[in-house]
């Protein structure tokens, strides 16, 4: 695809989680579709750093706390003079809500479960919230929010309940808001793009061992992906880039698989 195929030129973008792997990756591929980026994400050194890299605004919130948003908000409108796409990449587990291998499902951690539900869930939903009457107001022919879920959404994997279940909330929201914003006639569209396994900080140690070879669960895993790896941040970008663009402006409440075909196969 191409930056005039795609018709992002010159849209404006907010992506949070930017300092993390997909978002950055994400980031990084609007940027070179020709968007220009506000970067949203806690850790404020690595997102100037990344900011001064593709020549976005840095915007340092915690993405629960309405007031940081209000402010980021404000200071991309004011930067930028309107804004077109939200990408929702800020998420993740948390170690307290993973079960030990060898724990029961009743020796759940529920504080951190409510932690990773408020992450995962919430914080895409107060994202929206703050950043979508400033996406009425864009005069963009096509404005769309994409939510990052996961496959976890879909299908049972063990030691992660909460973490799936927040994302299979998020997409439940992801359709409601599609049908909401679609009949209001608001203009907006809500997709979201759900990957499989992709190394990071938060998951490498249940999918790598300190060699670098995959840990037990991460030879499941590639025993049950077609594909025969894990995925890439940058495998992600086109997927994205095609549902924030015109170029999907009638595809709205789609959750599109990005795994390697681990949800297509049935282990047989």
């Amino acid at each position: 695809m191409t930056e005039q195929s795609l018709g992002l030129e010159g849209r404006v973008v907010v992506v949070t989680g930017a300092t993390g792997a997909i978002g950055s990756a994400l980031a990084r591929g609007f940027t070179g579709a020709g968007a220009r980026v506000a970067l949203l994400a806690r850790r404020k050194l690595p997102l100037e750093t990344l900011a001064q890299e593709l020549s976005g605004l840095a915007c340092p919130v915690d993405i629960l706390d309405t007031a940081q948003l209000a402010g980021a908000r404000e200071a991309v409108v004011e930067q930028f003079g309107t804004i077109d796409i939200l990408v929702n990449a800020a998420g993740g587990n948390i170690p307290d809500a993973t079960l030990d291998v060898s724990a029961s499902p009743f020796d759940l951690g529920l504080d951190a479960t409510r932690d990773v539900v408020e992450l995962n869930l919430m914080g895409p939903l107060t994202t929206i919230a703050a950043f979508g009457p400033a996406l009425e107001a864009s005069n963009a022919d096509d404005r769309s929010i994409l939510n990052v879920s996961s496959t976890a959404a879909a299908r049972a994997l063990t030691r992660v309940g909460g973490y799936g279940a927040a994302k299979a909330g998020l997409e439940n929201i992801t359709r409601w808001l599609a049908v909401e914003l679609g009949r209001r006639g608001a203009g907006i569209r809500v997709n979201a793009i759900a990957p499989g396994f992709f190394v990071g900080e938060q998951n490498r140690r249940l999918l790598l061992g300190d060699d670098g070879e995959p840990t037990a669960r991460g030879r499941r895993i590639l025993e049950q992906t077609p594909l025969g790896r894990f995925g890439d941040p940058e495998d992600l970008v086109s997927t994205a880039l095609w549902l924030s663009s015109p170029g999907a402006r009638f595809v709205t409440g789609a959750i599109v698989p990005v795994d390697g075909g681990f949800g297509a196969f049935s282990g047989v």
